[in-house]
């Protein structure tokens, strides 16, 4: 087998492959002898089938097989000897593989398209400039903070008279317009209402002020307009709703409200683990201790777009578009070429920025540590607990839940990939002159506007 690279332009490029019989013919009999051992073909015993029977049945799908798996193999191998760096995947050039004629024929060229790697330097130093923006913590982001946690660990109480905010538990029927109940009309023995729901003002208020044992007569769909807020009170589903309309009659046997948890050595043990916090002033300063960190995480995701977006402009090259788009729709089955186009400029940022950090990772020699994979893997960990308010699992119990989420192949390439990411950023930072500006949450937002 031979194979020959035409170069047709600094992107792109031809790959000839020529294969002859000798390169397959001993792998094709390999596979049919193979066929022969375990056919079952009526009027032979099982591996007693002529192989000219068993060649006339499988030969031709057998020898295209080998033929593409030698083809495949030693493009592989050729572009690891030449060290050739590729975009994609080599494209076959069809209209030529539906003219070999694979019964007659067993000599053939295959020809390849590839879209070759752009080269290129990356001149980005202190003259280039980038903004880090950190947002001012206020007042508003720790009362929000803190009134987030108290309805978290709040909770209902018994009422004795309804206002606009609470839960009603009790009957629901279906009435006429003198108030009787309908013999085949819905009701629910147990059911919950919510008066906060409530879209028609003048039902809302109908509901407010009423103690246990009261009764309200009202139009169902005018109060709730959702169908899924219908079903889920009548306890049943939203297809059954059809024929379901007119008015019904509650009554109320509970009156909840919800109260928020106060701000106490209690609250403070339910969300950071027991003697973890002493004082209102202690939880206050692991308040803004949480925005803090929630706010670096903030504008350090903006300043690392920024900072690709940089590198990305400075960093002038061109790509085999034609090729890309070519291949795009080839590894594509469901995306049409009209797709694709009107992607393409999201493809091409995104593919350049790969380029560019592939580049810098090469020249740097980055390299991940199993420690490092592991020290990353806790702190996704740990965030991961806090989302769910588990403030005070040990570090064992993160350590573990770690190491089984790098078990995970999948996972493990992805904090791989983001500690890349992460030290090419890093790099990139002291390459070019950070600026600090100083922003409220409500400019910060809009920057992404």
């Amino acid at each position: 087998m031979t194979i020959n690279r035409e170069n047709i332009d600094e992107l792109n490029a031809l790959l000839k492959v020529n294969i002859v019989k000798a390169d397959y013919e001993e792998k094709v009999e390999k596979v049919l002898r193979d066929y022969r051992k375990k056919a079952n073909v009526k009027g032979f015993r099982p591996g007693m089938v002529p192989i000219g029977l068993i060649r006339k049945m499988y030969g031709k799908a057998v020898k295209i097989d080998e033929i593409n798996k030698t083809v495949s193999e030693n493009i592989q191998k050729y572009l690891t000897d030449e060290k050739l760096d590729i975009l994609g995947d080599p494209l076959p050039v069809e209209e030529e593989y539906e003219k070999f004629d694979f019964d007659s024929q067993d000599d053939f060229t295959f020809s390849f398209e590839l879209g070759l790697a752009p080269s290129f330097e990356i001149k980005l130093n202190k003259k280039n400039k980038v903004t880090s923006y950190e947002i001012k913590v206020d007042d508003k982001m720790k009362n929000d903070y803190i009134d987030n946690y108290r309805r978290r660990y709040g909770q209902f109480i018994k009422a004795d008279i309804s206002e606009e905010k609470d839960l009603l538990k009790g009957k629901i029927e279906a009435v006429d317009e003198a108030g009787n109940p309908l013999p085949e009309g819905p009701a629910v023995e147990d059911t919950s209402l919510a008066i906060d729901f409530i879209k028609d003002p003048g039902i809302k208020e109908l509901f407010t002020g009423k103690k246990v044992s009261d009764t309200v007569i009202f139009d169902l769909r005018k109060a709730f307009p959702n169908e899924n807020e219908i079903a889920g009170i009548l306890r049943t589903t939203k297809d059954s709703l059809k024929g379901i309309d007119g008015l019904f009659r509650f009554t109320i046997n509970e009156i909840s409200r919800f109260t928020p948890a106060e701000i106490n050595q209690e609250l403070f043990d339910k969300i950071y683990g027991e003697g973890s916090v002493n004082s209102e002033e202690e939880f206050n300063k692991k308040i803004e201790e949480e925005i803090s960190l929630h706010l670096k995480q903030e504008t350090d995701f903006k300043l690392a777009q920024d900072i690709k977006k940089l590198a990305i402009e400075k960093t002038d090259f061109q790509l085999p578009e034609a090729f890309l788009k070519k291949w795009l729709l080839k590894v594509n089955d469901k995306t049409t070429a009209e797709q694709i186009e009107k992607e393409f400029d999201t493809f091409r940022k995104d593919l350049k920025w790969q380029l560019i950090r592939n580049k810098l990772a090469k020249q740097n020699e980055i390299k991940i540590t199993e420690e490092e994979l592991l020290k990353e893997a806790e702190e996704i960990t740990r965030n991961q607990f806090r989302q769910y308010g588990l403030f005070y699992a040990t570090e064992d119990q993160v350590t573990h839940y770690a190491k089984e989420t790098l078990k995970r192949e999948e996972d493990a390439r992805r904090i791989a990939d983001k500690l890349v990411e992460d030290k090419i950023i890093a790099l990139l930072k002291d390459t070019v002159k950070i600026e600090t500006e100083s922003v409220t949450v409500e400019q910060f937002n809009k920057l992404f506007e």
